[in-house]
C-alpha cells in the first residue's frame, strides 16, 4: 500500500516539475515533496507500523525515490538558470555597428596652463613652490615688506580689509618674510596663488586674480643672478629669440628695483597691436630684496642678498594667447576655454 503511495507521490512531482518555471516554484515543490512535512517525509513516518521486512524494502525504495527526484530538481533549476541568463545576453545585446556617444574631453584653464608652464620652468632650474595663505596679516602684506603706514596700496579703496590687521592679500609679495622665518637657508622659491584688489572689473582689470612670486635667498646673490634667471624663463616661455629689457622702478621692498620687458612675440620688435608699436611688452616687476625685508624675516643682511620677482598670470596669459579681454578668463564660457586645448 506504501509502495503504491510512494509511486504516485513521484510521479505527481515528475508532473509538477515540467510546470516549474522559476527559482521560486522549484523551492516551492522542493518542499512540498522532500521537505520536513513533505510528501515522502510523511510516508517514512508510517514506516514503524511496517514489518521489518517491509520497512527495509520500502525504506529503500523511498530513498531512491528521493534522490531521484533531488537529481531532476537540480537539472531542472539548471535549465531555468540557463534561460534566465540567455534572456539576460539578448536583453543587453550591443549593436556593435550603432555609432558611439562622442566623449568631450575638457581642457585646464588658460591661467591654470600658464602657472603651470612658468611653475615648470622655475623647477627645472632647481626652484621649489612655496604656498602662503590668501588671508593674511599686515604686516607680512605691508610692514614686512617696509611698506610705509601712508602707502597708497594700505587704503581701503584698495585692499580687502577683514579687520585692521587682517586683510584678502593683494599681492605673493606677502609670502618673502613667512618664507625667510619658515625656510631653510639658502633656497629659491616660486609661489603662485590668488590675489585680491578693490577694483572695478573691466578689459584689464579684476578683482581677484593670479601672481606668481619668485624669491631666492642665499650667500653672494646678485642682480646678474636675477636677470640671468629672468631671461632664461622668457626665452622658455615666449621662444629662444626673446629678448630682455630691464627699467629702473620703484617697490618699497626691492632696492634696486626694475621692471622687465621682453621683446613682442608677435611682431619680433618690429612693433604692432600687441607691443602698441614699441616692439617690447612688460610683463613683471623685479629687484634685489631690500635688506630691511631680510632683517623683518631674521636674516643676516651681512652674509645673505637676495631678489624677488613678481608677475601677473593674467597679464602674460593674455599676451601670450592673444586675449584682450581679462573678464573672458572668468566667464566659465565652454566656448571660450575650449580654445585652448
Amino acid at each position: 500500500m506504501q509502495d503504491n503511495r510512494l509511486s504516485e507521490v513521484i510521479a505527481d512531482a515528475k508532473e509538477s516539475l515540467k510546470k516549474v518555471s522559476s527559482d521560486q516554484d522549484a523551492e516551492e515543490l522542493r518542499v512540498k515533496i522532500l521537505g520536513k512535512k513533505g510528501q515522502i517525509t510523511q510516508l517514512l513516518k508510517g514506516m514503524g507500523k511496517m514489518a521489518p521486512e517491509e520497512r527495509k524494502e520500502f525504506g529503500k525504495a523511498a530513498n531512491q525515490a528521493k534522490n531521484e527526484f533531488a537529481a531532476l530538481l537540480a537539472e531542472k533549476k539548471e535549465e531555468i538558470e540557463a534561460a534566465a541568463k540567455q534572456k539576460k545576453l539578448e536583453a543587453e545585446k550591443i549593436d556593435v555597428t550603432e555609432p558611439g556617444k562622442l566623449v568631450r574631453y575638457g581642457v585646464q584653464h588658460p591661467i591654470t596652463q600658464t602657472i603651470n608652464e612658468i611653475v615648470d620652468i622655475f623647477r627645472s632650474m632647481g626652484y621649489s613652490v612655496y604656498e602662503s595663505p590668501e588671508v593674511d596679516t599686515t604686516f607680512y602684506t605691508f610692514d614686512g615688506l617696509n611698506a610705509p603706514e601712508d602707502h597708497p596700496a594700505r587704503d581701503k579703496t584698495d585692499t580687502f580689509y577683514i579687520s585692521d590687521d587682517v586683510v584678502l592679500r593683494p599681492h605673493t609679495s606677502a609670502c618673502e618674510v613667512r618664507a625667510e622665518e619658515e625656510l631653510e637657508l639658502p633656497y629659491k622659491i616660486v609661489s603662485p596663488g590668488r590675489c585680491f584688489r578693490c577694483d572695478t572689473p573691466d578689459a584689464t582689470h579684476s578683482a581677484t586674480f593670479h601672481q606668481i612670486e619668485m624669491m631666492v635667498v642665499g650667500e653672494d646673490i646678485t642682480m646678474a643672478d636675477l636677470k640671468g634667471s629672468l631671461d632664461l624663463m622668457a626665452k622658455k616661455m615666449f621662444g629662444p629669440e626673446t629678448k630682455t629689457k630691464f627699467r629702473p622702478h620703484h617697490f618699497p621692498f626691492t632696492e634696486p628695483s626694475a621692471e622687465m620687458d621682453v621683446s613682442c612675440f608677435k611682431c619680433g620688435g618690429k612693433g604692432c597691436n600687441v607691443c602698441k608699436g614699441s616692439g617690447w611688452i612688460e610683463i613683471l616687476g623685479c629687484g634685489m630684496t631690500h635688506p630691511r625685508v631680510h632683517r623683518n624675516g631674521g636674516i643676516d643682511t651681512e652674509k645673505y642678498t637676495g631678489f624677488a620677482v613678481g608677475m601677473g598670470v593674467e597679464r602674460i596669459a593674455m599676451l601670450k594667447y592673444g586675449i584682450d579681454d581679462i573678464r573672458l578668463l572668468y566667464e566659465n564660457d565652454v566656448r571660450f576655454i575650449d580654445q585652448f586645448k
